[in-house]
């Protein structure tokens, strides 16, 4: 599972990484948690660029009658065959902006050690996400998810999932809308090389998401 991520690159470097038109001015998140606003990047429908926008964080489905959370990740091994994601696997991929995340060790029986995951060269990079259009319920609004998949062997120590990362050169085919089953997207899904990852136990002042300042990626 993915429950918690950063994202602290510039418009500059963000416009520059996922290759966007204009930049947007984005203020650092350092502890960005489930049903908050997240930035993606999606294929505008109409000029075919890619384009910055925001999503909640927890895939709502359109035909949800009430403000449910929503379902925070995906496991990229049945997503498309879910009725839950399929629809979005097939039509509404998106790419989930980020500079890190953290997954929780476990101890001891009470104990459990945060720890923040980046590339090794540092920087923004994309995870594998679905989003949908708001439900119908009054309030409701845009929503995303992010994939999950088998750990490396940076975080296998730590938890048993990892967020699929995609490279910069499977952007496009990710977000190509001509493209949409399993067959055509299957090799994308894979644990990101362990060896282009860094991790480091961090403070549990991750734990509370009130807390949003760089305290949160303090080394422990």
């Amino acid at each position: 599972m993915c429950g918690r991520f950063n994202q602290t690159a510039s418009g500059d470097e963000i416009a520059e990484a996922f290759e966007l038109e204009t930049k947007a001015a984005l203020a650092p998140r350092y502890n960005i948690a489930p049903t908050q606003p997240v930035p993606v990047v999606v294929l505008d429908p109409g000029s075919g660029s890619r384009a910055l926008v925001e999503r909640r964080w927890g895939l709502v489905p359109r035909g949800a009658l009430g403000k449910e959370r929503g379902f925070i990740n995906a496991r990229a091994e049945s997503a498309a065959d879910k009725t839950a994601f399929s629809e979005a696997f097939a039509r509404r991929r998106c790419l989930v902006v980020a500079t890190g995340f953290y997954e929780w060790q476990q101890v001891d029986a009470k104990k459990r050690q945060p720890w923040l995951f980046q590339l090794a060269g540092g920087g923004p990079f994309a995870f594998a996400g679905l989003w949908e259009p708001a439900a119908a319920f009054e309030g409701a609004a845009s929503t995303c998810t992010i994939l999950t998949t088998q750990p490396n062997d940076v975080t296998r120590p730590v938890h048993d999932r990892m967020p699929v990362i995609l490279p910069p050169e499977s952007y496009a085919r990710w977000l190509d809308p001509r493209l949409g089953t399993r067959d055509e997207l299957h090799d994308l899904l894979v644990p990101f090389p362990a060896e282009a990852m860094t991790a480091y136990p961090v403070s549990t002042r991750v734990n509370n998401v009130a807390f949003d300042d760089p305290a949160c990626l303090a080394p422990a």
